[in-house]
């Protein structure tokens, strides 16, 4: 799960492009990386880190020009370590091209054995988003009059790569001298979202991986990117659209609700907020009657994203709410954390408990999800530590039994706490006194009703159902 950022405005953008990735920084702390250009020039900067701590003020005055993008990277795919696979990626032909990718394709190895033979490519990292670029630019030359690109090109390019890409990918990619454009994958699994900004000098245009980066700096949210979709921003901020895929239907990844967006986004005409607050509702009605009423004392958040739902949980039981965890903020999201240890060593010393909400207590610990379950149980122990009596844990989302194939660190099934376990195992594994979990088929049905034109949702995790095939 990654972040990508185009914009096409008057003046440097560097500085928006900027406080886009600062504002989806939850999506990937692992790499960054901003490219810019001004007329056929392209300007890079890029490395292992976080926004923050990559850009300088020396970078920002080199960055110059009036279109760009930027990405930060969250690994699935390829090594975490390198500083190659710091994206966006370049590849010089045709017309040189820069692109970012939220993702992950399912013939990525496919692809990679036949790129050389097939389309005299060499590819020279372990990401698939390499591949997707060469792709693209492969298809791009068969178009190409080898002297100027069109918005035709590009669409006729991007037709030629969903004939020979699969998996989820969302991408926003840019021609230095033409414009930037963005497309999504044919099941609309992975979000981008099209704004406008006016100005004295004119509109400016901008994709983004979530409305929140719009809203930020000042965009209106025009409209969600259609699966299948191209949409093409010229230098002239001229804008072009086309579906350049077949069987296109809306399928949102369900956890982009759960766990990864923003809560004050909004996915395909979708609050992740509104999402949250109705799962916390659902799971309160399930807690009445599975746990005996009265032995419950408080109940507490695992910050920050479940916060929405434990608050509605707490007033469908009308039982007080309260924050027992205290969050470091310099503490990146553990869960997409890279490496077991890392993940481990990093529970404590990202939540703190505030140990009178604690003591003697019957406590109900609302989490958005239970993945591999080792920050779980670490904040379970912390519980117990600060004198809990009884430590109760509940889910908004259902028991995750499947690995995630379109972007998501699940790789591997024995990594999941929930994989060939039943609930009373988990619970078990988690030694806590109680667990409840989301019921599957209310959580999709609760998202799904916020917008009737969704064809459905992916929830492989959940589910093992996925939407390109088996994983």
């Amino acid at each position: 799960m990654c972040a990508v950022f185009g914009i096409v405005g008057y003046g440097s953008v560097n500085q928006d492009i900027y406080d886009a990735l600062l504002l989806m920084q939850h999506r990937g702390q692992d790499a960054t990386g901003i490219v810019t250009s001004s007329g056929k020039k392209i300007n890079v900067v890029r490395g292992n880190g976080l926004v923050r701590d990559i850009f300088r003020t020396r970078d920002m005055r080199n960055l110059i020009g009036e279109i760009g993008i930027g990405h930060c990277r969250y690994p699935t795919a390829g090594n975490a370590e390198s500083f190659e696979e710091a994206q966006p990626f370049y590849v010089n032909a045709p017309y040189g091209i820069v692109l970012c990718h939220n993702g992950q394709l399912t013939n990525a190895d496919n692809l990679k054995n036949t790129m050389y033979a097939t389309d005299r490519r060499h590819i020279n990292t372990d990401s698939d988003s390499e591949i997707l670029l060469n792709v693209f630019a492969n298809e791009l030359q068969k178009s190409s009059n080898g002297i100027r690109v069109d918005p035709e090109q590009v669409f006729q390019a991007i037709v030629g790569l969903h004939r020979r890409v699969q998996g989820a990918f969302a991408c926003v990619a840019m021609i230095p001298g033409f414009g930037v454009f963005g497309f999504r994958d044919p099941l609309g699994i992975r979000p981008l979202v099209l704004g406008k900004r006016n100005t004295k000098s004119g509109p400016e245009w901008a994709l983004a991986s979530e409305s929140v980066a719009l809203q930020g700096l000042g965009f209106s949210l025009e409209r969600d990117v259609l699966p299948g979709e191209c949409i093409i921003i010229t230098e002239e901020k001229e804008v072009f659209s086309r579906i350049c895929s077949e069987n296109n239907s809306l399928n949102p990844c369900i956890f982009e609700y759960v766990y990864f967006a923003r809560p004050d986004s909004v996915i395909d005409e979708i609050s992740v907020y509104d999402a949250r607050l109705k799962m916390g509702k659902r799971l309160g009605e399930k807690v009445k009657k599975v746990i005996e009423k009265g032995d419950i004392d408080v109940v507490i958040p695992v910050p920050d994203s479940s916060r929405p739902a434990a608050l509605e949980l707490s007033v469908t039981l009308n039982i007080p709410y309260r924050e027992g965890f205290i969050k470091n903020r310099y503490i990146g999201r553990t869960f997409i954390m890279p490496g077991q240890e890392v993940r481990l060593k990093s529970v404590r010393q990202k939540l703190s408990p505030i140990i009178s909400e604690f003591k003697n207590r019957s406590v109900l610990i609302v989490d958005d999800s239970i993945v591999r379950g080792t920050t779980s149980k670490q904040i379970v122990q912390m519980a117990r530590d600060a004198g809990a009596r009884k430590v109760i844990f509940a889910s908004a989302s259902p028991p995750i039994r499947f690995p995630n194939i379109y972007g998501i660190d699940m790789p591997t099934r024995k990594e999941l706490i929930a994989f060939g376990r039943t609930e009373d195992e988990v619970r078990k594994a988690l030694q806590v006194d109680d667990l409840v979990f989301q019921d599957l088929d209310a959580m999709l049905k609760d998202v799904l009703s916020f917008n009737s034109n969704l064809d459905g949702l992916e929830a492989s995790c959940f589910n093992g159902s996925y939407l390109t095939g088996s994983a």
